[in-house]
């Protein structure tokens, strides 16, 4: 990709755009920095060349390409401008493999995107890679910017890395048009971000953009949408918690097994029962994903076993905190919608579950009347608390419900007026342990997104720790 001596507008300075920046930099390209407001990161990417135009509507004169954070919508009156211009608007991660070294042996992307456990998937992919002695790392939507990944050398000047296992939001895939990854998944696809994309069925296509140009398509076969993805594609892999058939990895005797890549056709062993660290359904799907992206990039059976079985679980994911009083307290903050909150609140028989934030436009409706015989008590809190209310009373009328208030009707993020988010969760926490009996599960999986109240969900769950080790 030639980028010498051509402008292009970096729009949105977060950790993705001020990574682009940079790259675009040393590669001799004249750069432009914009956002809703001036960063500090602005004037170090100035002292280093770039220009910054300020917050601006429409596409400045000489613009030859735009690069944007995911967070920005296509309806953003620069973008629209943009795109009304014929200038080409790109993500960052579009911009990272067109930047990839292609003269040599380019690192191979094994991509993974769904609605949840994107991250845990991926982290997963990572640590089977390195088990298999590869040079890998999960970057993208986790981890490392893919612009910085793909750029960077070794001491001997080589690519740093020679797999990359690759987190893609359906924000970054809207933005890319020429993404190959070796080998990609669609774990599931379910209702979430429509109020960015502007209807599930823009959603669900932005999550299909990861199949179009990969060679093997992996999709959990118990999600009716992403597998739906899949069925159509020449080399279509999907994962099963039951006994996998023919094409399918899945669970036999509560052991892993392939029956996809590996020669045998019984199916290879993967790992055995008991071997996963992780409890619930959906992080042995996960698993199985992750194990299917590996075996098509060539990674053996043992590696994959191996990296599995040492594999512990990412922050603020399905973590146990603490265990008091005979009662587990669970730290699953990332559950940012009802899908996730309903894989997580399944692993678990008898639950506490502390819920609430930004609903994002999401029916809570199917998850609560899902869940409700799981249901112990329900604290909770954040600005659209109010539906999950009405739901509980629908599905769960005989369950104890603790809402919490805590200021997020004024939209103060992280600054509650009741006294601060970490008092907020406090006192979350504190009425959690009165619901709670032994045997319970004390589980912080909120269905929802954190900013009314938290900076993000791993502000939230630290909270939620701190609070929980503050009860000894």
């Amino acid at each position: 990709m030639q980028l010498r001596n051509r402008t292009v507008l970096v729009a949105g300075l977060g950790v993705s755009g001020a990574a682009a920046a940079r790259v675009l930099l040393r590669r001799g390209a004249r750069v432009l920095l914009t956002d809703d407001a001036e960063r500090p990161v602005a004037a170090e990417l100035a002292a280093g060349g770039a220009a910054w135009v300020g917050s601006a509507r429409a596409l400045p004169e000489g613009v030859d390409l735009v690069v944007t954070s995911p967070g920005w919508r296509p309806d953003n009156p620069l973008l629209a401008d943009a795109a009304a211009r014929g200038v080409e608007v790109i993500g960052e991660p579009e911009l990272a493999w067109r930047l990839r070294d292609t003269a040599g042996r380019p690192a191979p992307w094994l991509a993974v995107t769904g609605t949840n456990g994107k991250t845990t998937t991926v982290l997963m992919l990572e640590a089977i890679l390195l088990a298999d002695g590869r040079r890998a790392v999960a970057a993208g939507n986790v981890g490392r910017p893919l612009v910085e990944t793909v750029t960077a050398t070794g001491d001997d000047g080589a690519p740093a890395y020679d797999t990359l296992a690759v987190e893609l939001s359906s924000f970054q895939l809207h933005w890319s048009s020429s993404l190959a990854p070796a080998a990609a998944a669609v774990l599931n696809v379910a209702d979430d971000h429509t109020d960015w994309h502007g209807s599930f069925v823009a959603y669900r296509d932005a999550k299909a953009r990861i199949l179009e140009r990969s060679p093997v398509a992996v999709a959990d076969a118990g999600d009716p949408v992403a597998s739906a993805l899949v069925a159509a594609h020449p080399r279509p892999v999907t994962v099963t918690l039951g006994e996998p058939g023919p094409g399918q990895l899945g669970v036999r005797s509560g052991a892993l097994v392939d029956r996809a890549f590996g020669g045998d056709p019984a199916g290879e062993l993967l790992l055995e029962a008991g071997g996963l660290r992780v409890p619930g359904p959906h992080n042995t799907v996960d698993a199985l994903a992750a194990a299917a992206l590996a075996r098509a990039a060539g990674v053996p059976a043992a590696a994959v076993g191996r990296g599995l079985a040492g594999f512990r679980g990412g922050a603020h994911r399905n973590v146990r905190v603490a265990t008091l009083d005979g009662v587990d307290y669970v730290d699953d903050s990332k559950a940012t919608n009802p899908h996730a909150a309903g894989a997580s609140l399944a692993a678990y028989p008898r639950v506490v579950w502390i819920a609430g934030g930004l609903l994002k436009g999401a029916d809570v409706d199917p998850l609560v009347a899902a869940v409700a015989p799981r249901l112990a008590g329900v604290v909770l809190l954040g600005r659209d608390r109010a539906e999950l209310v009405r739901s509980l009373a629908r599905h769960a009328p005989s369950v104890p419900v603790v809402e919490v208030p805590s200021g997020d009707d004024e939209g103060m993020a992280g600054r509650s007026s009741a006294g601060g988010a970490e008092e907020v969760m406090r006192r979350v926490v504190a009425a959690a342990a009165g619901l709670a009996r032994p045997g319970d599960t004390v589980l912080l999986a909120p269905a929802a997104a954190s900013m009314d109240v938290f900076t993000d969900y791993a502000h939230r769950g630290t909270a939620f720790a701190d609070a929980v080790r503050g009860l000894r």
